[in-house]
């Protein structure tokens, strides 16, 4: 069941694509009701009660695991978006932080179409720290964990507008050097840091991109006809698939826009990757990369454990990605 079915949708849709004075004064949130009669909306309120208690565990969980090392804050920062949502994010820096310190910033996106912060990027975040950066983590629009306005999914359209707010918020931390950030981002996570280089190439200094979603036209034609109707009913493509709408598709796709990219890109795949396959993928962005002389730094590996999650296990090839990540990372911002 999914919660775009509900009569809530209309809202969240004008919400999000409101003319530049945001809402008209007077427009009241609607609640998803926990005491509500109807079994749709029973079982949605009961999920989203679900992916909060998750996400609320996995913090209580890094505290318990690295709080003596890493301080971890939850927080909200202002969306750039008309609608004027704040962004749930987590902010990590060292436990013993001194006064007056400045740290480069390094924003960490995850993928999927609704996860968060878990304990995957545990290990990620916490040598990001110890490398010398501070880390935000941003709950883009379509992240679970924080209400059914922020599940709200857009492919290519909030996410990318959440991030680039979540960089600015960052850039005003007292810990943070504004002048030396990077990102990294994991499948959708690397989606949206092509398009944040190709939309504002000059808004970061370096950048990861970690077995990213780069051909969106290429992954609608192969997924199941489910998720293909799920995501044609997002705002952005008007509830048409590629065919009836397929500028909607283009304009969010990574791999048309590579001309674009100014940001020295790492970029890191696998052969074996069963959700976003390399050949689809990371290989025509390397050429591409190649074609169009830009600064840049690859490895596909072969097979790796795991696939498409290999950067979360612990392998040679994980411990490899680490190495080469905090090496391209240190070389443009010199934490």
């Amino acid at each position: 069941m999914k919660l775009r079915t509900l009569a809530i949708l209309p809202f969240l849709v004008a919400s999000l694509f409101a003319q530049e004075n945001g809402p008209k004064e007077g427009t009241l949130t609607t609640f998803l009701k926990s005491d509500a009669n109807d079994t749709a909306t029973k079982l949605a309120a009961m999920q989203q009660v679900e992916f909060s208690h998750r996400a609320d565990t996995t913090a209580v969980l890094f505290m318990l695991q690295y709080g003596s090392r890493v301080h971890m804050e939850r927080t909200f920062y202002p969306a750039n978006t008309s609608d004027h949502e704040m962004i749930p994010c987590s902010l990590f820096t060292p436990a013993d932080l001194k006064p007056g310190t400045k740290r480069p910033g390094l924003l960490i996106l995850h993928g999927g179409l609704h996860e968060n912060f878990d304990w995957r990027f545990f290990r990620l975040v916490v040598e990001a720290v110890e490398h010398g950066y501070a880390v935000i983590f941003p709950e883009y629009h379509g992240s679970m964990g924080y209400g059914d306005a922020i599940y709200n999914n857009t492919y290519g359209v909030t996410d990318v507008a959440d991030v680039f707010a979540a960089a600015d918020y960052f850039a005003t931390k007292d810990y943070v050097d504004a002048t030396r950030m990077g990102i990294v981002g994991h499948s959708r996570g690397g989606m949206v840091t092509a398009l944040c280089l190709e939309q504002k190439p000059k808004r970061f200094q370096v950048a990861v991109t970690i077995c990213p979603l780069l051909d969106f036209i290429a992954y609608m034609a192969y997924k199941p006809d489910t998720r293909r109707a799920e995501i044609a009913r997002e705002a952005h493509f008007g509830g048409k698939l590629p065919d009836k709408n397929l500028p909607a598709y283009l304009d969010i796709s990574p791999i048309n826009f590579v001309a674009k990219i100014e940001t020295p890109l790492l970029a890191l795949a696998t052969t074996g990757d069963k959700i976003v396959p390399v050949g689809l993928n990371t290989e025509r962005l390397v050429d591409l990369l190649k074609a169009h002389n830009k600064t840049f730094e690859s490895k596909i590996y072969d097979n790796a454990p795991g696939g498409h999650v290999f950067l979360f296990g612990d392998s040679p090839e994980t411990a490899d990605a680490f190495r080469r990540s905090f090496e391209w990372l240190g070389k443009y911002l010199k934490p």
